[in-house]
């Protein structure tokens, strides 16, 4: 800027300032230039600064129990808050001031003497502009930052947004941080509304609609979104050619007068929407994006729930077999009203057991389907969603039979003389709910009949021979069912077989038995910590097995070992390593599995090898995850593994994650360790408090598999001295450098991800590894952050130090 605009600059803000004539209790005179030294308290004057017209002010506004720093438009009854400083921070008190120090930062000092900073500039000077934009300057009166440049949820008359940037919406009306919807602007100057944390496809946009969301004609990064002064929202190109417009205040409509302040905001509930202000008069809506407000908005309704209209206003319901998560807020969302079980995916057994299929009608469901296929009934959609253990719910439409698992999305449901197509959905419900039945829900009552002793008479003969016959058929059912019994105590006699059956209890088998099926353990699959592992068969089925000789062995006698051996034995989850028996002659301890033909997870992800695909490693993380948890919370005692790592996590034939080694640590002795003494576990993986000579819990575990789901999810060693740069040896630290810098795609290179399942990953693993056990998560709250039912707040830094 040359001397000659400085100098004119320099006048008019004099000009300016001599406006100002002093300050009243009722009502602060307007401010257009603040200089060093200048500052605001919450509670007492002055509390904010204000544009020369009045129309906009700049300071502390009451949020919540506290107050937060913004501007707002000066309304007739209420104040519309059109901008906000660190809008996710939390609110300051009373005592906090804002102020422009002479040193030329703009900072908010709180109560406790703690700065924060407001902007990342040295100001000489600031002002409230009368389009609502707070700017400030340096010595040649250039501008050095402006509010206009951080949008939070409104555009102003005036200001413009450029290709890649964003309005986030506000939590509510009241709470003015980060909401649930966001607009980003396109390479082609348009916009696109989308809900927050998705990715930027026309599967999540939900304006504008079935339309592709780029011009490839346009270049990229030269185009923009402007709100002129007269309300019309246009997009421009790098030439300030107008490309399109959009809806706004026609010419002749008399929406305002020449001093009526437009304003676009994402509103709250999702809503792109345009308000004209008058000076003196409340705001009036002017357009709004998309034109059918409400359920046309993908996320308007939490996960598990559903939109729908009634009396013209959209409504929250939760599908069947769910519940609100806060009954006083229903788009929060909802969650499961029964329980989960094993599903082992056999139609008419496990599946029909545990779950049924409930149908609803008229369902829009735009979310994205992970299986589609042609098929002729619907009962045939709904049988195939029962034996799918990946499959929650069925949309069936126009022939057509898409598959999906929880939580759902983007579901509405259409009123039947609007729907285009008739579609109906199916659910997969527990039988049991968490919740108990009320029996007059089941029972209804019955009309009271009059009958004559004729009939009363045959009804007593009926009733007596069924008696004797079911009398027989119980009493020969006992004889069978005793006979059965000894036959089969006798063949477990002869055969050494100890157990009742495979389900309950164990096979003891002789060591002679299991070194001849190991052909004299002569193919050794692996050595670890607790004893060699070698493959075997069985004589008659032929069943693969991997037998464990157990080294070092606690000092007690065959019963007690027995005993604990069978308490293990009854473990049986899906993601956990059967143990199908055992040998104890003398001093020989061996354990027999369940044969595991894919290998080990660290085989499969640090082997060099083609690693598996984004989409396999999150399922195998909530594998691992639900097997741990079974552990913990679902067996007849908790069970602490001491020793989660990739290599105890192994593959079956299905590739399913399958936990070893669980509950070996109650048969070793206290000294057997790969590291040091009085510790159970691998370098890496351990938790702090085994230094610290603290009771071991099960969030021990919790660290372990915070420091695994890490490795699953980059594909490498928690220390890795190979790597190029230093800062990423340790994968915790570098991870959390990665998250807070939102970096995370240098994590997972070249490979195409779901941004939002891996923020959401990470910070479930940064939760884990927390230094105090009482910061991580249970691992029932690990399962649920996993499978997307519970949000999952930002994590604080982990310690930095390397587990022993």
């Amino acid at each position: 800027m040359n001397t000659l605009s400085a100098s004119a600059v320099g006048i008019f803000l004099l000009l300016l300032s001599l406006c100002y004539v002093g300050r009243t209790t009722e009502t602060q005179v307007p401010v257009t230039k603040i200089t060093p030294g200048s500052s605001l308290h919450p509670a007492t004057n002055p509390t904010h600064w204000s544009s020369s017209s009045g129309q906009f002010a700049f300071g502390f506004y009451k949020q919540g129990s506290g107050y937060a720093v913004g501007i707002w438009l000066v309304d007739a009854k209420n104040n519309t808050v059109v901008w906000t400083a660190n809008r996710d921070d939390p609110p300051v008190t009373s005592n906090a001031t804002l102020q422009l120090t002479a040193q030329g930062k703009f900072v908010v000092q709180t109560e406790q003497g703690k700065e924060m900073l407001f902007a990342n500039a040295t100001a000489s000077y600031a002002s409230l502009l009368d389009s609502g934009n707070f700017v400030l300057y340096n010595q040649t009166y250039g501008i050095i930052w402006q509010s206009f440049d951080f949008p939070t949820d409104t555009m102003l008359g005036g200001q413009s947004l450029p290709s890649g940037g964003q309005l986030l919406s506000s939590s509510s009306d009241t709470n003015h941080s980060s909401g649930r919807f966001r607009l980003k602007i396109q390479d082609d100057g348009d916009f696109g509304l989308y809900p927050a944390h998705t990715t930027d496809t026309t599967r999540d946009a939900y304006w504008p609609q079935g339309t592709p969301l780029y011009n490839d004609k346009i270049v990229k990064g030269k185009a923009y979104l402007y709100l002129n002064k007269t309300g019309l929202l246009v997009s421009k190109n790098g030439s300030n050619s107008v490309i399109s417009s959009h809806y706004g205040p026609l010419s002749g409509d008399s929406v305002g007068s020449n001093q009526t302040i437009y304003r676009a905001t994402l509103d709250p509930d999702g809503v792109f929407r345009l308000y004209a202000h008058d000076k003196g008069s409340v705001s009036k809506k002017v357009s709004q994006w998309p034109w059918d407000d409400g359920c046309e908005v993908k996320g308007y309704c939490g996960f598990n729930s559903y939109c729908t209209f009634n009396d013209d206003k959209p409504y929250c319901y939760c599908l069947e077999g769910f519940d609100f998560i806060e009954p006083d807020q229903p788009t929060l969302g909802c969650k499961r009203n029964f329980s989960i079980a094993e599903c082992r995916g056999e139609k008419g057994s496990a599946a029909a057991a545990y779950y049924n299929m409930v149908t609803m009608l008229d369902i829009q469901w735009d979310d994205h389907a992970y299986s589609g296929a042609d098929m002729e009934h619907e009962q045939e959609c709904s049988d195939s969603c029962l034996a799918d253990c990946n499959c929650w719910g069925a949309l069936y439409e126009n022939g057509k039979c898409l598959k999906q698992g929880m939580p759902f999305r983007y579901v509405s449901r259409r009123v039947e003389e609007f729907s285009a197509t008739a579609s109906t959905m199916f659910l997969k419900v527990g039988n049991i709910t968490h919740k108990s039945r009320n029996p007059n829900d089941v029972f209804m009552s019955l009309p009271i009949r009059s009958t004559s002793n004729k009939a009363v008479v045959t009804i007593i003969v009926i009733t007596s021979v069924f008696t004797l016959l079911l009398c027989s058929m119980i009493t020969i059912s006992c004889h069978l069912i005793y006979k059965t019994r000894v036959l089969r105590l006798q063949r477990q006699m002869e055969t050494g077989n100890l157990g009742l059956n495979e389900e309950v209890a164990l096979r003891r088998f002789s060591y002679s038995e299991l070194k001849r099926a190991t052909n004299g353990f002569k193919q050794e699959l692996g050595k670890g910590s607790f004893g060699a592992v070698y493959k075997g068969s069985l004589y008659k089925s032929r069943r693969s097995i991997a037998v464990k000789r157990l080294e070092k062995l606690v000092e007690e006698g065959e019963r007690e070992f027995q005993a604990e051996v069978r308490a293990i034995g009854k473990t049986h989850h899906r993601n956990l390593v059967r143990l199908l028996g055992f040998c104890a002659e003398g001093p020989k301890r061996l354990l027999v599995y369940e044969y595991m033909s894919n290998g080990s997870l660290g085989k499969l992800i640090f082997g060099g090898e083609k690693r598996p695909d984004w989409h396999e490693r999150v399922r195998i993380a909530l594998d691992i995850a639900r097997g741990i948890l079974y552990l913990h919370e679902e067996c007849e005692a908790p069970i602490i593994h001491c020793d989660i790592k990739p290599q105890n996590i192994l593959m079956d034939e299905f590739w399913t994650a399958k936990i070893s080694d669980f509950g070996l640590a109650k048969l070793l002795m206290p000294d057997q360790t790969r590291t040091f003494t009085g510790i159970r576990g691998t370098r890496g993986y351990v938790a702090p408090e085994w230094h610290k000579n603290t009771p071991i819990s099960v969030k021990a575990d919790v660290y372990s598999y915070g420091v695994v789901l890490l490795e699953v999810i980059c594909c490498r060693r928690n220390i890795e001295i190979s790597v190029s740069v230093p800062e990423e040896i340790l994968l915790s630290s570098w991870t959390y450098n990665c998250f807070v810098a939102k970096e995370l795609h240098k994590l997972v290179p070249r490979e195409i991800v779901d941004k939002n399942v891996l923020e959401n990953m990470v910070k479930v693993a940064l939760w884990c590894i927390q230094d105090e056990p009482a910061l991580r998560p249970t691992m029932k709250s690990v399962v649920l952050m996993l499978e997307g039912v519970t949000d999952v707040a930002i994590p604080p830094c982990p310690t930095t130090s390397i587990s022993m």
